[in-house]
């Protein structure tokens, strides 16, 4: 969708923009599911990036504890816990600038995915950058979907992270397109942006060609350390007008409310699913944030009559549509 169509969405009063998304969300989805996702850091601590709202980077001091690669039993009982608690999508993070093919590493990581995908859950994780070869080796291993978020605009992508660049970011996009793969690709609210970089993250991401299969909308959670430590809080209506115009912009794609829900009163979740948000990062951590209690999310989701989604792991990637252009190709 194209800024100016965003900008004369997102500008108009709040509860007609809330009508509009609503009205899109029940003409694509059906029921009243929600799919909960469970995500686990595997690897977390000494990111040589220095995205600045990022208590993994190494170039902060931000008290966060560097640990190796998990052992694949630990994931995998982790996963099992996660499924027993009706997680349908288990998400794995490792903290680092991408993976490469042939090293150790990457190798211990398709063995722990391949292992995760054995107990019939959707698997979904995010290691960075990503080439051709590592993209295809990991569609085989069974990864679902992979995550990498733009973050924000193109223009205030530099003011957020200069150890790579937003054309970075794309391109790695493009190759888990290619390889057949879901792309799940959000931004993050707070990181000093304007409600017109908020647009332009939005125009970027409902243009992709597929489009993503999931889009997380984040608040930013100050990390102590990093330059955004004190970054304000989200204003919860406008993260509820953000979803609203996701859902409008990518009809089609689960809409997370992922980062900052503990700073979001249960009244201020029924407001972001009404206005289009179906999925949630659930259990007790995202990476290296906390997220409201297993017991608490059931509890709203039972309060707001809303069901688990259940896992669907051979539904296909989202296809492209000839016509558009395919989303950026690397360069």
């Amino acid at each position: 969708m194209h800024y100016a169509d965003l900008a004369a969405l997102y500008h108009q009063p709040f509860f007609s923009l809330l009508q509009q998304a609503r009205e899109v969300h029940e003409n694509h989805w059906s029921d009243s599911s929600v799919q909960l996702c469970a995500l686990l850091s595997i690897k977390t601590g000494g990111c040589s990036e220095d995205c600045s709202y990022c208590a993994q980077s190494a170039h902060y001091t931000s008290g966060l504890d560097t640990e190796r690669l998990m052992e694949k039993e630990q994931v995998l009982e982790r996963a099992r816990l996660a499924k027993a608690n009706g997680s349908t999508r288990f998400c794995m993070g490792a903290a680092g600038r991408g993976v490469r093919a042939g090293t150790r590493g990457f190798e211990s990581v398709l063995e722990i995915v391949r292992g995760v995908a054995a107990l019939e859950i959707e698997v979904c994780v995010t290691l960075g950058e990503l080439g051709a070869e590592e993209a295809e080796a990991l569609r085989l291993a069974g990864v679902t979907a992979y995550n990498h978020n733009i973050d924000t605009s193109p223009e205030n992508y530099p003011n957020i992270v200069t150890t790579h660049s937003f054309q970075d970011r794309l391109n790695t996009i493009r190759h888990v397109q290619d390889a057949g793969m879901s792309v799940c690709c959000g931004g993050i609210l707070g990181l000093g942006e304007t409600v017109e970089d908020r647009l332009r993250m939005l125009e970027v991401i409902s243009e992709f060609n597929p489009p993503p299969e999931s889009i997380p909308i984040n608040a930013l959670m100050p990390m102590p350390g990093t330059p955004l430590a004190d970054g304000k809080p989200v204003d919860a209506f406008d993260l509820a007008r953000l979803i609203a115009l996701t859902r409008i912009s990518t009809p089609r794609a689960r809409v997370r409310l992922s980062a900052g829900r503990t700073c979001l009163s249960d009244e201020a979740q029924a407001l972001c699913f009404f206005a289009g948000a179906n999925s949630i990062f659930y259990g007790d951590k995202l990476l290296t944030a906390a997220n409201p209690a297993v017991q608490n999310d059931l509890a709203l989701l039972e309060k707001l009559d809303l069901e688990a989604k259940p896992a669907n792991r051979s539904a296909p990637a989202p296809c492209s549509t000839p016509e558009r252009p395919l989303s950026p190709a690397p360069k």
